[in-house]
């Protein structure tokens, strides 16, 4: 099958995905070993056609068989029938085990040497029919993961590329290319907005010292820009200045670096005077060019702050070099455009608008500035399609402005796109008052969007243009045009790409004014106001966050493997050799992990599920351990099952739920007296459903719930900290992106801190100023939505399916979130009141498990309280580790509570990447109508004063308050198998997300082995798996440390300390901990990212919290409790 002399079965058995970067077969050296690997293509494409058909022809016979069985008897055959040809074929496959090997291994050595080739849309397509074929175990073959990751990248599928880098990372932190995958991930996750998880990502990629195909100061240089899109500029600034100042820093890097820094003093105020700024930028963009002369990016920005100057002339110089330099710059061609409209030269701003949105049919900017100029010179039809075309792209990148320290930069992209959309109702009504054109009308003063889309380009621009005219065709026809049915909208042409994310746009001071000002119609009289909106919004709206686009990006990250190509190693084939690699540090890398992948991985991980059972004493399992190979490191710790595949979101269940399914009754109790608090069969209640209302709680059991208002926690602690939200005041089920346009899920907050005392006195104002606007008006007769007693949902027929659209406004508001109500000494008699409450529901409490973690975990095994006026938002959200929660309303006013069953959340985490956002790191707000499309089902409800609402395992929920009211909350662990599997689920899950889990759900479980005794079957193999698993990892650990020369030194632990997670990526870290020798200050290493330090672990310090024979002592002793009654299994 495979080429036939030894040097080249070895050439293509030792290459895979582990050398995309290191060897490049592009270069003259190995076109020998490009030869044997397009060579070997051909063959293995071959063997593969061969082999399908083959089995084809099977197949076929043994349905024909089946058929021509069933064919006697008149009846067509059924499903019975196709089930049996389906085993048939299944039976032969397995008859032809070692062929179906053969065949699945080959197509993914297929993608690697496609891969290689840069052939990236073939080598998907390899490992995805590899995929297909190996659904079951393709997570053990970690070179497969790494390989269609890269190719997702590399063809700008950035969701599907970072699910899979993260599944490797999860699966072997320790991969040979983890460094690259942690660069990649950065770039991508900066490019998809999360920012914070993004910086982890780039900060764990400078921590490897061992030799990768990309440099130091390029992950700096990624880490400057995260700066600069956070709009931290300074801190990109001094970023900026440090790179500079490092005598290694090539040409390319450099030039980079000085054009970022340009475009900041460019753009951004506290870099110091405008004068002084504008000089600094063209100083800096001029020394970028000189770095770089071949960059058309600089050029462009030169030519976008000569234009902001008024210096037209050497703007225009700079635009045309840029031209020159760029394969077609849509941005370029807008500003080319502005220019010649401030000189008045509307046909060649059309022109150079037409080239704009040619080469970006989803160019905002330019249709913008098109209609603008369409609508300048009386053209309404023209400007009312570009105008639509321009909010097509617009209210797209609404959505991606989702963080949520955004809410303070968008002002000038709310007014913009309010602008439009009032000039396209202007538009509308002036349109349809036309009256039809006569052969009399005024001619035209420029040709129409469709003539002009196939013009062409004029003399002047098209010597600039031929490069780029070569290289890009012109893109067909225009967008669909309105013609007199103002009804139908135009829709823009989609890029092939999907990667522009805010890209830099061409618009200087007061672009267009001055031509607006001169050739104003009639039209332009009546709504000036909006127009002066549009161009002062639109022509120099300059995207600060964004200050270079992210193509432009792109290409510089492209440029770091590229380039370092012929500096870090040079691939060549020689008989004597084989393969060899320059750099023999690299070369040792690969070969080590491609044996320990090719012969051990694969060995060790099917004889694990063999040789490790929960039913194994400590002295078995030391001795299984020392059967595993402690040449290399363990590969991943998983407290989950032994053999099984990487967590991820479940499908949502299939049956079709009714309308009245999608809006079920809310599960609520009312308490009479303190004999049915304190009943188990509450408890039980409350277990069995995904949320549950236990209403007048306070008042059965006497709480005085006048301890948590605000007025005594103004008495008790007036200077005690608040965190504060500042949102967007909204009714309940809507939630309206910035421009008030439509509804979106992205739920925006600004974050800040004040005093109880200041929040109270803001919370009391806000009442007032309340009942000052309603004697204003009058009372309107607005209705709240209440419950009742005898319904525990809002009513069915107050909810519909579709609501009437309403429009909130946009009326800004603070929640007062997370204020801390832990310390003893300062709030004894709140948390005294709280002991009177029923043992399942206590903050401590030995049936709770967060009670034995043994120290604290804020608002988790501590009471938190919430200090809300209405519309105060907490957004969507699981709780921490899918721990149940209790919530109590202080009052005097009503929350509104919107809950979906735990089995439905992996169909929210789908809507959420649907919609751009995050599951665990971003803040959303679920369109209802969305969840009812997806056959999700929304519990309803208020929450009263004196109603408890206990949050079960893993229910998604989002609650805003309807009055002035404070909450309290805590979570609770009840003692079952559900709880902490769902606990130890999402563990595992955020591990795979780089997410901290609060819960250290190791260092608990070993807690809960010494502290309880466990009679539910279910729940004692979890915890005994956990223990067995870290147990396991720990012996393994400690081998290899030994094997690598470091000692271990036994460090002890307080009874109290809080538990260790990694400095670094922040994963728990369970009795062998690593420090730096020489740290002032010492942070706390998980094995992965000591290695990263100092792959040989000098300069390492490895300690023992525990002795081994404690731990041993503990997994011995663990054993299912019997007992003769029956224990409650939930």
């Amino acid at each position: 099958m495979i080429p036939k002399s030894f040097e080249e079965i070895s050439i293509i058995r030792d290459l895979d995905s582990r050398y995309f970067g290191c060897l490049d077969l592009s270069d003259p050296k190995n076109l020998e070993i490009k030869s044997v690997v397009q060579k070997t293509v051909t063959t293995i494409q071959d063997d593969i056609a061969f082999y399908i058909s083959k089995n084809m022809i099977v197949t076929h016979e043994l349905t024909s068989k089946v058929f021509d069985n069933n064919s006697t008897g008149n009846t067509p055959p059924d499903d019975k029938k196709l089930h049996d040809v389906e085993n048939k074929v299944i039976g032969f496959f397995e008859e032809e085990t070692l062929a179906k090997n053969q065949f699945k291994n080959a197509l993914c050595k297929l993608g690697h040497l496609h891969l290689l080739l840069g052939e990236y849309s073939e080598a998907l397509s390899a490992y995805q029919k590899y995929l297909r074929f190996n659904r079951n175990n393709y997570w053990k073959n970690h070179e497969f993961i790494y390989g269609i990751g890269i190719a997702y990248f590399k063809l700008r599928c950035f969701k599907w590329a970072i699910k899979s880098f993260q599944e490797l990372l999860y699966l072997n932190p320790n991969f040979t290319c983890a460094n690259d995958v942690h660069l990649r991930l950065g770039f991508m996750l900066k490019h998809c907005g999360e920012y914070h998880i993004a910086l982890k990502h780039l900060q764990l990629a400078l921590l490897y010292t061992y030799p990768s195909t990309f440099s130091e100061l390029h992950v700096k240089f990624q880490i400057a820009h995260l700066y600069e899109v956070q709009n931290k500029h300074k801190a990109a600034k001094k970023a900026y200045e440090f790179l500079l100042n490092d005598k290694n820093i090539s040409l390319k890097l450099r030039a980079d670096v000085y054009r970022q820094l340009g475009w900041m003093y460019h753009c951004v105020e506290c870099l110091g005077e405008k004068k002084e700024r504008e000089s600094c930028a063209l100083t800096f963009l001029q020394k970028s060019i000189d770095a770089d002369p071949k960059s058309g990016q600089s050029l462009y920005l030169l030519g976008r702050c000569y234009a902001g100057i008024n210096k037209v002339h050497d703007a225009f110089l700079a635009y045309r070099n840029s031209v020159e330099k760029s394969e077609g710059n849509a941005d370029t061609w807008c500003s080319i455009g502005v220019l010649y409209q401030q000189q008045n030269q509307p046909t060649d701003a059309l022109q150079a608008y037409i080239c704009a949105v040619q080469l970006d049919k989803d160019h905002k900017e330019a249709w913008t500035n098109l209609g603008i100029l369409y609508e300048s010179c009386g053209q309404l039809r023209d400007a009312y399609a570009c105008y639509l075309n321009a909010t097509k792209q617009a209210s797209c990148q609404a959505t991606i402005l989702r963080s949520e320290d955004n809410i303070s930069m968008n002002k000038d992209a709310i007014g913009f796109s309010k602008g439009l959309s009032q000039r396209i109702k202007f538009l509308e009504i002036q349109l349809g008052q036309a009256p039809l054109p006569s052969i009399t009308s005024k001619r035209r003063q420029l040709c129409s969007i469709e003539e002009a889309w196939n013009l062409p380009i004029s003399l002047e621009m098209n010597s600039r243009q031929q490069q780029t005219a070569q290289m890009l065709p012109r893109q067909g026809p225009p967008p669909p045009y309105p013609h007199r049915e103002i009804s139908e909208s135009p829709t823009p042409a989609k890029r092939v790409k999907d990667d522009a994310l805010n890209p830099i746009y061409n618009r200087s001071e007061q672009d267009c004014q001055d031509t607006i000002q001169q050739n104003k119609t009639q039209y332009i009289q009546f709504n000036q106001n909006i127009i002066t909106t549009l161009s002062t919004h639109n022509l120099d709206n300059v995207q600060e966050g964004r200050l270079i686009s992210e193509q432009s990006i792109l290409d510089s990250y492209e440029y770091i493997s590229n380039d370092l190509y012929t500096k870090n190693t040079n691939c060549k084939f020689e008989p004597g050799t084989i393969l060899s690699i320059n750099n023999d540090e690299t070369s040792r890398h690969l070969n080590e992990d491609s044996e320990y992948t090719e012969f051990n991985v694969s060995a060790s991980i099917s004889d694990l599920s063999q040789s490790f059972k929960i039913q194994m004493d400590s002295k078995q399992l030391l001795s299984a351990v020392k059967l595993l190979t402690i040449e290399d490191p363990p590969i991943n710790c998983t407290v989950l099952q032994v053999n099984t595949p990487p967590p991820t979101p479940p499908d949502c269940p299939p049956q079709k739920l009714s309308r009245d399914q999608l809006l079920p009754p809310t599960p609520s109790v009312h308490l009479e007296n303190k004999k049915n608090a304190f009943s188990p069969q509450l408890q039980e209640f409350c277990l069995k459903h995904p949320i549950a209302v236990v209403r007048g709680l306070a008042g059965a059991l006497k709480l005085d719930l006048g301890l948590f208002s605000t007025k005594t926690l103004v008495e008790a602690n007036p200077d005690h900290s608040v965190e504060v939200r500042t949102q967007v005041h909204q009714s309940p089920d809507e939630n309206w992106d910035t421009s008030q346009a439509k509804r979106v899920w992205a739920c925006i907050s600004h974050r800040s801190h004040t005093t109880i005392a200041k929040y109270a006195q803001y919370q009391a104002s806000s009442f007032q100023d309340s009942l000052k606007d309603e004697n204003d008006k009058g009372y309107a007769g607005s209705q709240i939505m209440s419950d009742s007693d005898s319904k525990d949902s809002v009513s069915n027929s107050n909810i519909t399916l579709k609501r009437k659209k309403h429009k909130s406004s946009s009326k800004m508001l603070r929640f007062g979130t997370n204020v801390d109500l832990s310390d003893e000494r300062k709030w004894k008699p709140q948390l005294s009141e709280l002991q009177k409450l029923p043992a399942f529901a206590r903050v401590i409490s030995a049936a709770n498990m967060l009670s034995h973690v043994g120290h604290v975990i804020l608002g988790m095994n501590t009471v938190q309280l919430y200090m809300k006026v209405p519309g105060s938002r907490t957004p969507g959200h699981q709780e921490n580790n899918n721990f149940c929660s209790i919530n109590i309303n202080i009052g005097p006013g009503d929350c509104e509570w919107f809950a979906v069953p735990d089995a439905y959340w992996g169909g929210i985490h789908n809507l959420c990447e649907k919609n751009n956002i995050s599951y665990l790191h971003g803040s959303w707000w679920p369109v209802l109508e969305d969840l009812y499309k997806e056959n999700i089902p929304v519990y309803r409800f208020i929450q009263k004063p004196g109603d408890l609402v206990w949050v079960n395992a893993g229910c998604v929920h989002w609650v805003q308050s309807v009055g002035w009211c404070n909450n309290i909350a805590w979570n609770v662990g009840p003692l079952t198998a559900r709880q902490y599997s769902l606990a130890i689920e999402r563990y595992e899950w955020n591990k795979l997300q780089a997410f901290k889990s609060i819960v250290p759900m190791v260092h608990l479980s070993w807690n809960l082995a010494r502290n309880i005794k466990v009679s539910d079957k279910k729940l004692f193999e979890l915890i005994k798996m956990c223990l067995l698993q870290t147990l396991k990892n720990i012996l393994h650990t400690q081998e290899y440390v030994k094997f690598k020369g470091v000692e271990i030194r036994f460090n002890g632990r307080g009874k109290n300390d809080a538990s260790h997670y990694c400095g670094q990526c922040e994963v728990e870290v369970f009795n062998v901990l690593f420090i730096k020798e020489q740290e002032k200050r010492h942070v706390v290493h998980c094995l992965s990212c000591a290695l990263k330090l100092s792959p040989s672990l000098q300069g390492i310090v490895c300690l023992e919290e525990y002795r081994l024979s404690e731990l041993q002592h503990v997994y011995d002793s663990f054993t299912l409790y019997r007992t003769q009654g029956l224990a409650y299994t939930q």
